[in-house]
């Protein structure tokens, strides 16, 4: 089976979020199954300077106004289509804002090049390799099917998985006739609220729709997490699948990650100590006894990192530390370093985007805290079980499938793996860090939750078995 995957962004190539771990990971995983995947990406500046020895398999002449390359390399086990569009994508700044962090504003144009060459490559646009299949990813690519619809008509199913529905595309809507399309696309796909939504469009024409976990594919059915496209998902119910994420378990694996300060396994936990002295040190954080609790995330309200900051300071007073890695709003940046500072020796921060020290935060220490108000897998968390840091996770989303809340039941059965709790308030991760520190003062009880947080299967194992299957299903009824 041969499938066209197109995104915004890949792993290791360009990330900004779980977005590029996904893409990069899944078709690894899916080799196992017998599926071939070719990733369109734009070429954004950490794309060209990565690829070696590219082949051009593709020109255009008038792309949006540009002339445009399509160069395939492999990469890192990734067979990768980039789109060399130096107008474009040639920029200073990040994949969609600027160096002043404020998102360009030919966002539109930029995205639909993407998903328009990806729809003609689906169309077998490529001299020597046409898929079976096209998997497209988020707002950014989302008009792939929409360009196959209502432009080039072929028989070839497509697959849209939502990462995040907070984000949806959504533009003023004189580009419309900038897209070439059909009048009528614009008032059945593309039309939103008299805006142009690329991810309302994708939702009305993809075959399917999947998106990254079985609770988050719920509650996207509702007005509170659906961001009003609630009304357009539960139309599509019958075709919208919830498959849990998994993880790069050779890059994230504690007894042989290089960036760690000592490798270890569930039987030799006493070894994270070292991982534990290593990051006190790096934060500046008292080498006693107290729980560290580590925040990995953007530094965000979706993400709840102003709860993390309404009650830092009563972590320090419970005997806990705080270990901060990430970046986000100014003011949940400046709020968070405010704690820091009038907390010297028991909270720490580092502002900006680090994967080694986040490897090195999973592995020393003791818990992860994710109050996010909305997650639709998450990531982190995953990382955590698989590195014996016990996560406390809002009830919601992917969280809320991947941890197991450690309650009176769990516990008696030796199943728990983690804290859940809400509401996403002051009070509820008050009330979570206390429970944390009453089960890290049991020290055999706690080791044996890391321990069945380690034995997780965080993997892409199950989830790539469940993508083959879906996309299985969606070229058995185009046949």
């Amino acid at each position: 089976m041969n499938v066209l995957s197109v995104a915004s962004e890949i792993y290791p190539l360009i990330k900004t979020g779980g977005l590029a771990d996904v893409v990069g990971a899944l078709p690894l995983a899916l080799k196992a199954h017998g599926v071939a995947t070719k990733t369109l990406v734009p070429g954004y500046p950490a794309v060209m300077s990565k690829i070696s020895n590219p082949v051009t398999v593709l020109v255009l002449a008038d792309l949006f106004g540009e002339t445009a390359t399509v160069l395939a390399a492999e990469h890192e086990g990734l067979d990768i289509l980039v789109l060399d569009v130096p107008a474009f994508f040639d920029r200073p700044g990040g994949p969609y804002v600027d160096q002043a962090g404020l998102d360009y504003p030919d966002n539109w144009r930029r995205f639909a090049a993407l998903s328009k060459v990806g729809a003609e490559i689906a169309n077998g646009a490529l001299p020597d390799w046409r898929p079976d299949l096209v998997h497209v990813h988020d707002w950014q690519a989302a008009l792939v099917p929409v360009f196959l619809r209502y432009q080039l008509q072929p028989e070839i199913p497509s697959l849209l998985t939502i990462h995040n529905i907070a984000f949806q595309g959504q533009f003023s809507a004189i580009h419309f006739g900038a897209l070439g399309l059909p009048t009528h696309a614009y008032y059945e796909a593309l039309e939103y609220y008299g805006t142009l939504s690329y991810l309302k469009a994708g939702l009305r024409t993809s075959h399917a729709i999947s998106t990254v976990s079985p609770s988050y594919a719920e509650e996207i059915l509702t007005p509170e997490f659906g961001m009003g496209m609630e009304g357009i998902i539960a139309s599509r119910a019958d075709s919208l699948y919830g498959i849990v994420n998994g993880i790069d378990a050779i890059t994230w694996n504690p007894a042989g990650d290089p960036l760690i300060a000592a490798t270890y396994a569930g039987g030799t936990l006493k070894r994270r100590q070292a991982n534990r002295q290593s990051l006190c040190a790096y934060f500046g954080l008292d080498q006693d006894d107290g729980p560290i609790f580590s925040v990995v995330s953007r530094l965000t309200w979706q993400k709840g990192m102003d709860v993390v900051a309404e009650i830092a300071d009563e972590i320090v007073a419970m005997g806990g530390k705080l270990a901060i890695l990430g970046a986000g709003d100014a003011e949940l940046e400046a709020a968070l370093m405010a704690a820091a500072m009038r907390n010297p020796g028991r909270v720490g921060m580092t502002i900006g985007y680090n994967e080694p020290l986040s490897h090195l935060m999973q592995a020393g220490a003791d818990a992860l805290l994710v109050p996010s108000r909305f997650e639709p897998c998450g990531l982190t968390q995953l990382y955590a079980l698989r590195y014996g840091c016990i996560p406390v996770v809002a009830r919601t989303g992917g969280l809320n499938d991947t941890v197991i809340n450690a309650n009176e039941v769990a516990i008696a059965a030796n199943v728990a793996t983690g804290v859940q709790f809400s509401p996403v308030t002051a009070e509820g991760l008050r009330q979570a860090v206390r429970r944390v520190i009453r089960l890290y003062s049991d020290q055999k009880l706690w080791s044996a939750m890391q321990k069945q947080g380690m034995k997780s299967d965080v993997s892409w194992g199950r989830s790539a078995v469940r993508y083959h299957e879906l996309y299985g299903s969606l070229l058995s009824k185009g046949n």
